[in-house]
């Protein structure tokens, strides 16, 4: 049954890339907490389980339609957005490729549309929606361990590995050139998660990081400043 909402009106989270996956069970788990959640689908008229958790906790899920990859579908969600206020903004999109490809075989087609999918697209997002999460609130994305250049001792997931780190590194920069505000930002690192991309040898199932990951942005909350993190709350080496 749905978590009834307590002690006054709910939290809010901006949730980009929520129709299934690491996505869908984080509005799940933050619905479960009391939160309200707006979600965002790609485009198209296939029904997504994010409607079906629509349904179930009726009157907090709204689902919001864009691409991260299309500038103008995220202008037009900004405008949309326009006047809200969201406690916590989380980008959680990517890609992957094959992970025995390496840079030297890798096509440049390629290589540019798992960049642009898990490096430059969600970072437009957090600089185009960033204004509607006030000073007490949090922005976060969904990285990956293997963003970690430290702890890249393996190799393997090349092109995977290095739009990872890109990532880490642009939010890097954006945390600088916002260093002054108190707001909380976060780069998560779930775990190799056995979801549609993460694939079924992955060690963890979506139960074992998705309840963790959330009560680490939940302990976040109020901690101004960058910081990489993994599902259990422990500092990943940059």
């Amino acid at each position: 049954m749905p978590t009834a909402i307590l002690n006054g009106p709910a939290c809010t989270i901006l949730l980009i890339g929520a129709s299934r996956g690491l996505g869908l069970a984080m509005a799940a788990e933050f619905l479960k907490k009391g939160w309200n959640v707006v979600g965002t689908v790609r485009g198209g008229k296939n029904r997504t389980m994010l409607h079906d958790l629509a349904e179930e906790f009726e009157g907090r899920v709204e689902i919001e339609i864009v691409d991260i990859c299309e500038p103008d579908q995220v202008a037009a969600l900004r405008d949309r957005l326009s006047g809200r206020v969201f406690d916590m903004l989380f980008v959680n999109a990517g890609v992957t490729n094959d992970p025995t490809e390496t840079i030297a075989d890798v096509t440049t087609d390629e290589f540019v549309r798992v960049m642009v999918t898990n490096s430059l697209s969600p970072m437009r997002v957090i600089e185009s929606l960033q204004q509607y999460v006030p000073a007490t609130g949090l922005i976060g994305v969904m990285s990956s361990g293997q963003g970690s250049i430290t702890n890249n001792e393996t190799g393997l997931r090349e092109v995977y590995r290095g739009s990872k780190a890109a990532l880490n590194m642009f939010m890097r920069s954006f945390a600088a050139r916002h260093s002054g505000t108190s707001r909380a930002m976060v780069v998560m690192a779930p775990g190799w998660v056995r979801t549609e991309m993460g694939g079924a040898d992955a060690k963890l199932s979506i139960e074992d990081s998705i309840p963790n990951l959330v009560n680490v942005l939940l302990s976040k909350q109020g901690r101004p400043g960058l910081e990489y993190l993994d599902y259990l709350g422990r500092s990943v080496p940059w």
